[in-house]
């Protein structure tokens, strides 16, 4: 008799081990744009308070000036360097046209472009401030310091134990290490460098940067990271990388290369911010000069030059661009998506092709019980089978432990109380359950004598005929298996597998949809649990094995290719990618903080169905910035000529420069309704999600 743990009934997901590092933030106010910008921005929003209440000017001018000077003193600084530079930028041009309506009695608007530009020069500082912050505190993963062997100790030792004889101990910098120290790893240290095992048994969560969802077992002759979590067994490890060079270092240096790397990030209007800076300055010196030397008077020259200057000036542009993006950015934000910035959200709607890791993203990055098989003769059932194996596993805090006690609470069994608990590092665990010994874990691990024949039992009784088929590490299958033993003899086994995501399947059909191409999946995980989650998604284009580098070489590659390429991920290991990658977006409620601060965009309640909503808002987001700047082009365009060709009243100047900035603005702001807002289509049946991934039809 089979019995399947429902997959619509699932556990409540188990707490996936820590992932990252500890966080080191810069705060806000402790950078000096933001302090400035909110100078700037009180000061103005008190001054406008008072300007509407009907207070005199000598009230609320003074709040103007500080805003001016709080918000542009920096832009104006800048501006002039580039004027030595023999550059002129559009910062300038707003400084010079801010003072320009000031000049001509314009307070107003002067004060809240001047606002407008210094916000979004703190915002920048900030992410700027943070992507550093993470990169920095990435390296708190290794540690700082490592126990090296000395003496014979320091040798091969033997098969069974350390033979650390008279051995000494020493603990070191991870600096000083060299190739070919032997490091003294105990239970719950992380490894202080790349090497091999040359002796002890024990499992490392090695997460950070393989991706892999659960802790690996770790034996003489495998190779183990630096930065990853040794489990509950004692290593001796063989320093085979220069701490340097570690795969942890590498992340570090790989983030910060692609950070560098990568094409300058820029609206559209600061494309060509240049040009039109350079042409506006030229041509309003022209407006004032050309009737000067033809005999106009003074005041009327510099009128019309200052005219001219404000309904030139790219506010209406600037606008045309902002609303349309920051209004996708707050619709986003309501459905959970956290957009960065106007820039990032511009680039969204860009990308033409998706690539996306595997554990965290299109799995929930937990295990979970999926299959429960008694063998005949062992007199169990399957509810009985969970309950012994949840009683054993009850006071281990192994990750396939809890997700076993989890399964066994919500089926609502009884949980028996158990004694002589044993945990056997890298092999499973065993307890005494109502009189019974019972082992729950690796096949050539569990029990006491008799095992092992009991191992050609299992398979004669059918197990690897019905596609269990356990082995020596028990990850022959569609999943993790283990072997549940009473008294040394084997009655049954479990099949826990990583979750995948309910709207994973809908997902990746919408991102086909969306660029045309099927999304591209790189994982660090190993290819039968890649071909299983691709089958279950139906993506063919599958990469696995990959280390952190090898998804920025397979990003890299998309994009010589000439391709746009979204990577979506949540782990350290998927920092770099994210880096790299035309745009980035990260899973929230697991992810790291690398990945989070290094990405474009969070998905911070882990729904992978907006993904291609966000896609979809973005591109709606980029079509109205080009209507708008149709619009503003339109209106300036027309108050131009009519200033060089006619007389344009400076008050209608005014009007039209004010009232096509307010045309933009509205046009922008349709993307708030909820209806812009276009989420996949759900699956709707349960069970589509998990076909072919270890349940039940």
């Amino acid at each position: 008799m089979v019995w399947r743990v429902s997959t619509t009934l699932a556990p409540t997901p188990v707490p996936a081990p820590a992932r990252s590092a500890p966080r080191r933030r810069t705060g806000v106010l402790a950078l000096p744009e933001a302090r400035w910008a909110l100078a700037a921005t009180v000061a103005f929003l008190l001054g406008l308070a008072l300007d509407l209440g009907g207070m005199p000017s000598w009230v609320y001018g003074p709040l103007y000036a500080i805003a001016y000077l709080a918000g542009g003193w920096e832009p104006a600084l800048e501006g002039l360097r580039a004027l030595r530079e023999k550059t002129l930028d559009v910062d300038l041009l707003m400084i010079v046209a801010a003072l320009g309506a000031a000049a001509i009695g314009q307070v107003l608007d002067g004060a809240l472009l001047i606002v407008i530009f210094a916000t979004s020069g703190a915002l920048e500082a900030l992410a700027t401030a943070r992507t550093a912050d993470s990169v920095r505190g990435l390296l708190d993963l290794a540690p700082a310091t490592a126990t090296r062997l000395t003496g014979s100790g320091s040798g091969s030792g033997g098969r069974s134990g350390f033979g650390f004889g008279e051995a000494g101990e020493e603990t070191v910098p991870i600096s000083e290490l060299a190739l070919g120290d032997v490091l003294l790893v105990r239970p719950g240290e992380r490894i202080g460098a790349d090497g091999r095992v040359l002796d002890g048994a024990s499992e490392a969560d090695q997460a950070t940067i393989t991706g892999e969802p659960l802790p690996v077992p770790k034996g003489p002759g495998d190779e183990v990271f630096a930065g990853t979590l040794n489990g509950t067994g004692v290593l001796r490890v063989r320093v085979e990388r220069d701490p340097a060079d570690s795969v942890i270092a590498r992340i570090v240096t790989l983030v910060e290369e692609a950070s560098r790397t990568k094409a300058p990030t820029q609206l559209f209007i600061e494309k060509v911010e240049q040009r039109y800076a350079v042409a506006v300055v030229a041509a309003t010196l022209a407006v004032f000069g050309i009737p000067l030397a033809f005999g106009a008077g003074l005041t009327d020259a510099l009128l019309r030059a200052m005219t001219f200057m404000i309904v030139a000036s790219p506010c209406a542009v600037v606008l045309a661009t902002m609303p349309p993006l920051l209004s996708a950015i707050a619709n986003a934000g309501r459905h959970g998506v956290l957009v960065k910035s106007a820039v990032a959200m511009e680039r969204l709607g860009e990308i033409d092709t998706t690539a996306l890791d595997k554990t965290g993203t299109l799995t929930e990055g937990a295990p979970e019980v999926t299959d429960v098989r008694p063998l005949p003769g062992c007199g169990l059932d399957p509810d009985a089978l969970l309950a012994l194996a949840a009683a054993a596993e009850h006071s281990s805090e192994h990750p396939l432990a809890r997700a076993i006690v989890a399964s066994a609470r919500v089926r609502g069994l009884r949980i028996a109380a158990a004694e002589d608990f044993a945990a056997m590092p890298g092999r499973g665990v065993t307890a005494v359950v109502e009189g019974r010994v019972v082992g729950v874990g690796r096949v050539d691990g569990v029990g006491r004598a008799g095992v092992e024949g009991q191992v050609v039992g299992v398979s004669r009784a059918g197990v690897e005929g019905q596609g269990v088929g356990v082995g020596r590490a028990g990850v022959e299958s569609d999943g993790t298996v283990v072997l549940v033993t009473r008294d040394d003899e084997a009655v049954g086994t479990l099949t826990l597998t990583d979750r995948l995501r309910p709207d994973a399947p809908a997902t990746t059909a919408a991102l086909t949809a969306l660029t045309g191409t099927a999304p591209v999946l790189l994982t660090g995980d190993n290819a039968r649990a890649a071909a299983r989650v691709a089958e279950a998604t139906g993506l063919t284009d599958v990469r696995a094995d990959l280390l952190p580098e090898d998804k920025v070489n397979a990003v890299r590659e998309l994009q010589d290719a000439g391709r746009k390429v979204l990577f979506v991920g949540d782990g350290v290991n998927d920092a770099p990618a994210l880096a790299a990658a035309h745009s980035g977006i990260a899973m929230g409620r697991a992810g790291s903080d690398l990945a989070l601060e290094t990405a474009d965009a969070v998905i911070v309640r882990d729904e992978l169905a907006t993904v291609p909503a966000v896609v979809r808002l973005s591109r709606a987001a980029r079509r109205l910035v080009l209507q708008n700047l149709v619009i503003a082009g339109t209106f300036i365009t027309g108050l131009v000529l009519w200033d060089l060709v006619g007389h344009l009243p400076l008050p209608l100047g005014v009007a039209g420069h004010e009232g096509s900035t307010v045309l933009v603005g509205l046009n922008g702001l349709r993307l708030l309704r909820e209806s812009a807002w276009r989420p996949g289509q759900a699956l709707s049946r349960p069970s589509e999600v998990r076909c072919g991934f270890g349940s039940a039809p």
